[in-house]
């Protein structure tokens, strides 16, 4: 499986985290099901290889369309490739949608929606036009210039929600929307509003999602000292907001998570 990030245009670097690409070889192994956890991030996919298998329960499925945004998660999902892997993907901050779209993020949190259903027949084109692109060097010109057009012609004010999305990425989820809407001289109610609707999901979750993303992180790179600390390290108020989260955003608990890796999990000392 090759695996490639790409950063977008310095003008772009507000709304557009990186692009991503993931292909597979002919001789890859079959695909097993994939869990796909909360991160914070609206994802505009373009795939261009066989489609997959998105699972709506245990047992039942559909097929994704080739091209679509993803909303904002709040739980996980799980997905199953069908064959060939190519796709490309444009991954974005927070708040980093509103600016393209004429209408609240929060619309379709949880869900998907073509790019025709987005944008009309300048979705239909854009898809067009990236499935006959051969290089993401070439997905990169078409989408960049795309996402472009929309944002001059849109020009909508995303400044506010974008400033509360950095700091709570800098302070890892570990902030008060009081204190923001002080800063920003805002109403808490009306930022809290104005934030769902730019985002699609609350403030309040979206902290809960970095500080998961963050201990994730501390996790796969060994920053930590055990198991048990790791909650507070990670900006967790105890052990059982962690267990609580992680299960919510994993469907398992930290022990199910990494039993299959015994050198971790024998450092684990949390209750079931």
């Amino acid at each position: 499986m090759q695996y490639n990030t790409y950063q977008p245009n310095e003008s772009l670097t507000k709304q557009v985290k990186f692009y991503w690409s993931l292909e597979n070889k002919e001789d890859d192994a079959p695909h097993d099901r994939e869990r796909i956890f909360p991160d914070g991030c609206i994802e505009l996919i373009f795939n261009y290889s066989d489609r997959f298998k998105k699972f709506d329960t245990d047992t039942d499925f559909h097929i994704q369309p080739p091209c679509f945004i993803h909303g904002q998660l709040k739980t996980y999902f799980e997905l199953q490739a069908t064959g060939r892997i190519g796709v490309f993907s444009a991954r974005m901050h927070p708040a980093g949608l509103q600016p393209f779209i004429d209408f609240d993020v929060d619309t379709f949190t949880g869900s998907t929606l073509t790019m025709s259903e987005v944008w009309g027949k300048d979705g239909e084109k854009l898809e067009t036009d990236m499935l006959a692109c051969t290089t993401n060097e070439q997905r990169i010109a078409v989408l960049e210039a795309f996402l472009l057009s929309k944002r001059q012609a849109l020009k909508i004010d995303n400044a506010p929600v974008e400033y509360c999305v950095d700091a709570m990425l800098k302070s890892v989820g570990d902030i008060a929307i009081d204190s923001l809407a002080d800063e920003l001289e805002i109403g808490k109610r009306q930022l809290e509003r104005r934030f769902t609707a730019a985002v699609g999901i609350s403030p309040k979750l979206l902290a809960r999602i970095i500080r998961f993303q963050n201990v994730l992180q501390l996790i796969e790179s060994n920053e930590f000292k055990n198991f048990t600390s790791i909650a507070y390290e990670g900006g967790f108020y105890d052990q059982a907001h962690f267990i609580r989260d992680f299960k919510d955003f994993t469907g398992l608990n930290p022990k199910q998570y990494f039993s299959e890796n015994l050198e971790m999990v024998k450092h684990f000392s949390f209750d079931d």
